[in-house]
Parts: structure tokens; sequence; C-alpha cells
């Protein structure tokens, strides 16, 4: 599943035009803000079948959803994060509740600019770190025990 990006996000459409071109399943997270739930939508294209919801942020309006079990990798946005994966989102808290949920066992990585990246930050007990994190200029492994070599 990977984010459809807001401008001051890195863009990520590059992941899901490869992932196309390899034939795998893409979604993009469609959002209940009532409810504070996230739900991954199949998309088939990164400008067809999407409109800015809240904060301008781009949500699928058709697609088949998802089962969170069936995601091999989340890539998750944020304003910053540390090297221990910790990260400050936007203050709803859906990719914590997301990631936290027992059926997802894929891999989790966050994607920064490296100037995002800080060495320590506050943590609550609801925080979810990510596995991984990707910048322009490094790759950082924080959890190893579901992450897979290949």
């Amino acid at each position: 599943m990977i984010y459809l990006p807001l401008p001051d996000e890195v863009d990520v459409s590059s992941v899901a035009l490869r992932g196309w071109h390899e034939e795998k399943i893409i979604a993009a997270p469609k959002l209940t803000w009532d409810k504070r739930h996230m739900l991954p939508i199949q998309i088939q294209s990164l400008e067809i079948g999407l409109v800015p919801t809240r904060a301008g942020i781009r949500e699928p309006t058709e697609g088949e959803p998802l089962a969170i079990e069936t995601l091999d990798m989340v890539l998750v946005p944020a304003l910053v994060f540390d090297i221990k994966g910790n990260r400050i989102g936007r203050g709803a808290g859906f990719y914590d509740r997301f990631l936290n949920s027992p059926m997802f066992q894929g891999v989790s990585m966050g994607v920064a600019f490296e100037e995002q990246v800080v060495d320590k930050l506050p943590v609550e007990p609801h925080d979810v770190p990510v596995d991984m994190l990707i910048t322009d200029e490094r790759l950082i492994r924080i959890k190893t025990d579901n992450i897979h070599a290949g």
C-alpha cells in the first residue's frame, strides 16, 4: 500500500508504477474520518478515480477493498521520523491504528527526506514505529523479525 502524497511529502508514484509493471496489486488508503479508520483500496491509476478530501489528501473513490492481512508492505508518510522508526504524523492516528492491527503482518516502511529524520522523538503508548525507514540518502532497518531479504 502506498500513500498519495501531499505537496510536502516524498512522491512515491514510482513505487506504484514499478509495482504495476511487475503485475503487483497496489492499494492506497481511504479514510473514514469520523471513525478514524483507514481501509486499503486497490487502485489502478494515480490520476483516475482519486479525489481530494480533508486537508487535500487524495483518496480512491472506487476500487476493491483489500484485506489487511494480504498487504506485504505499507509505505508510511510523516512530518518527522526518528532513527528508531517513531514518527510524528498529522495527528489523527490513522497509521498507528492501522499498523497496530493484529491482522497486519507485512512490513511498514517510513518514507521521508533526510532532513525529516531526527535522533529521538517523544513516544506515546499508542505510537507504532515503522519497521524500516528510507530517505533520499539512506535505508535504516529498525526491526528485523518480519523483514525478509530479497
